[in-house]
């Protein structure tokens, strides 16, 4: 049996759900990897940042381009403790310009993933994975990372068949 970490990244707030911005108490991704924690009884880890994002949504867009673009590493404010008793790891995230935010990066590239099994997951509203899959492969080459399950952020509360595909993947071999 899998000893399993949920790690996710989640915006609460002002979010950008069905075309309008709106005020979740508990971001989209959060509230998945909620739910996958209850359903595999794993380890729930939130990672987040040292420095608060802006409460206003389209401040927090800029800020992020400006991270993506400046390569930056957001410092977090914990850190996962046994991350090598863990052997596979969902990971979760908004798409934030076509990736994963920064801090996600940052959490990567904070441990030795070797040996491990990486499944993602996102949430987006229309954007897809982007290029976050090819992002992990290239912060975590000596992991194993499976292909990133994109969940629409306004369809969280009913992406039952997205769930299943991420528990799926726990033992399937690839």
């Amino acid at each position: 049996m899998s000893k399993i970490l949920i790690a996710y990244y989640s915006r609460r707030g002002q979010n950008y759900v069905d075309g309008v911005i709106r005020d979740l108490e508990t971001g989209n991704t959060e509230f998945l990897a909620r739910r996958l924690a209850k359903m595999t009884k794993g380890t729930l880890f939130r990672i987040d940042t040292v420095k608060p994002y802006p409460a206003d949504y389209h401040e927090t867009t800029k800020q992020a381009m400006t991270e993506l673009q400046t390569d930056s590493r957001p410092e977090l404010t914990d850190i996962v403790e046994g991350m090598e008793e863990f052997d596979t790891i969902i990971l979760g995230y908004p798409n934030w310009w076509g990736t994963m935010p920064m801090a996600v990066h940052t959490f990567l590239e904070e441990y030795d993933f070797s040996g491990k099994r990486i499944i993602p997951f996102c949430t987006h509203e229309g954007s897809g994975a982007g290029h976050s899959e090819k992002d992990i492969q290239r912060l975590c080459p000596s992991a194993e990372c499976l292909p990133c399950e994109a969940v629409r952020g306004s369809a969280v509360h009913s992406a039952d068949y997205s769930i299943n595909e991420i528990i799926n993947r726990i033992n399937k071999k690839y």
